[in-house]
């Protein structure tokens, strides 16, 4: 059976950081994959104001057993003060493709 597989969040101001992000962490296998989705719009309350971005939305696949090594390596990588980095576990999914995401972080 394969690891705990995990599924982190991030979005990033536009899609040239957050494709650079990706490709590091890919390349040091911290993620197996990372989709990016672009033009969403965030609302958020942030020193006291409301502010509206665009943003892109990092979806990142990777292992719990590598959650802490990735979120510091997004912090290092990311250029917001307070970077959203959010893990939601996957309950379920295709035996094959939770396999593929174990082999591509070993």
């Amino acid at each position: 059976m394969p690891e705990e597989s995990i599924l982190v969040l991030s979005t990033f101001p536009d899609a040239d950081s957050a494709r650079r992000a990706a490709e590091t962490l890919v390349e040091e296998r911290l993620a197996a994959c990372v989709s990016i989705l672009p033009q969403i719009e965030s609302i958020y309350r942030w020193k006291g104001a409301i502010e509206k971005s665009s943003e892109v939305l990092a979806l990142i696949k990777t292992n719990s057993w590598k959650y802490q090594p990735l979120e510091a390596r997004i912090r290092q990588l990311h250029p917001y003060e307070v970077p959203e980095i959010i893990s939601l576990r996957i309950d379920s999914g295709s035996v094959d493709y939770l396999r593929w995401i174990d082999e591509s972080v070993l």
